[in-house]
């Protein structure tokens, strides 16, 4: 079976856990997500991201340049990704759909990881 790349997108300015209980029973979710697709063998690889920004890095005629974030303007920021196995688009979309990311205001862009 292929693999594909969850790349989990959210709000740069969303409402966060209102309490350290919040926040656990948040994580919760997603550790339970994640044991179901791993208990189903769809399971390969993913994290959360750290809240900051990262560098961005572009070459432009043999020069490199190294700047904080992929834009400054961004309205998203991206939190987190999981690498699943799936048949096809069909399926790891409809494994996705069932990731707690959609019902906490998320968005997720499904790619399929080409096997070099």
């Amino acid at each position: 079976m292929p693999n594909y790349l969850l790349l989990l997108h959210q709000n740069a300015i969303r409402p966060r856990p209102s309490s350290p209980d919040a926040f656990l029973a948040v994580t919760k979710e997603y550790m339970a997500w994640t044991d179901k697709i791993r208990a189903e063998g769809r399971h390969k690889a993913g994290d959360k991201l750290t809240d900051d920004a990262g560098k961005v890095i572009r070459a432009d005629g043999g020069r490199t340049s190294v700047t904080d974030g992929p834009y400054a303007e961004s309205k998203e920021v991206l939190g987190g990704y999981y690498i699943i196995s799936a048949a096809d688009y069909e399926d790891a979309v409809r494994v996705a759909q069932t990731c707690p990311h959609m019902k906490f205001g998320g968005r997720i862009e499904v790619r399929q990881i080409e096997k070099m």
